[in-house]
């Protein structure tokens, strides 16, 4: 074998294990075929929805932007990293966002990641763990894409709102989320005839971005459901938008 076999990389969807506190956290990476370490990637962190949660380290992998990856691979030039939320928990649980976020940090320091081009979206559950990251780290991701989701949890599921510090300077939470975002671009995408994550979750959201003078996007699809990552995902725009958007420093 040439030393240059031996030392290609290998693509596609790559199974990887993190430890944090003691506890392994199976996840997966995935690298475009024409990877190559000679430049810097644009990296995305996935947070799948709560029917995806376990520990398996792939099932996360079945729906959203995995799916789409797998339906047409060639329209998205990023590492993408696709962590597994544990089962009865959220990912704005501390633990979660901890194990999610050192996948990210191995993942771009074994992939040669852009650390100014690092991107989060996540769907339903996913989509409230975008905020959740958002909030918690608002400095590291240079956009958001929240997927049908929301930032004030349905009453039947109250531990899935968005945590808010306890320093948090408004009463109005979609207004502190907003405040504590900055001017960090958004994309926000929902269905309008949502029967989980009610599409006023969103309103509400661009609204309160609109009022703060954020940088962002609002896609509201008549008559799609709850599966509203399936058109966004698929959209082209969506990834030369993110494409377009780096960190200042």
């Amino acid at each position: 074998m040439s030393v240059a076999a031996s030392a290609r990389v290998e693509t596609g969807f790559l199974d990887r294990v993190v430890n944090v506190a003691g506890k392994d956290y199976h996840y997966q990476v995935y690298v475009p075929m024409n990877f190559g370490s000679q430049k810097s990637w644009p990296v995305i962190l996935f947070l799948h929805g709560s029917g995806e949660r376990g520990s398996d380290g792939l099932l996360q992998t079945d729906v959203g932007l995995p799916h789409a990856i797998r339906q047409n691979s060639s329209r998205f030039p990023f590492v993408v990293v696709i962590p597994q939320c544990s089962q009865n928990i959220t990912w704005g649980a501390p633990e979660m966002r901890e194990q999610a976020l050192a996948a990210l940090d191995r993942s771009i320091k074994e992939f040669h990641g852009d650390r100014r081009r690092v991107y989060v979206t996540g769907l339903s559950m996913g989509g409230y763990g975008t905020w959740d990251f958002a909030v918690a780290e608002p400095h590291r991701f240079a956009a958001l894409v929240p997927i049908c989701s929301g930032v004030s949890a349905p009453n039947d599921w109250p531990e899935l709102r968005v945590r808010l510090p306890a320093d948090a300077k408004d009463a109005d939470p979609y207004a502190e989320v907003a405040r504590r975002i900055g001017k960090t671009p958004v994309w926000i995408f929902h269905g309008d005839a949502d029967d989980a994550v009610p599409v006023e979750e969103a309103r509400h959201m661009a609204a309160a971005l609109k009022a703060a003078g954020a940088d962002y996007k609002y896609t509201e699809y008549p008559g799609v459901g709850h599966n509203s990552w399936e058109k966004a995902y698929a959209d082209l725009d969506l990834v030369l938008w993110l494409l377009s958007k780096s960190l200042s420093h």
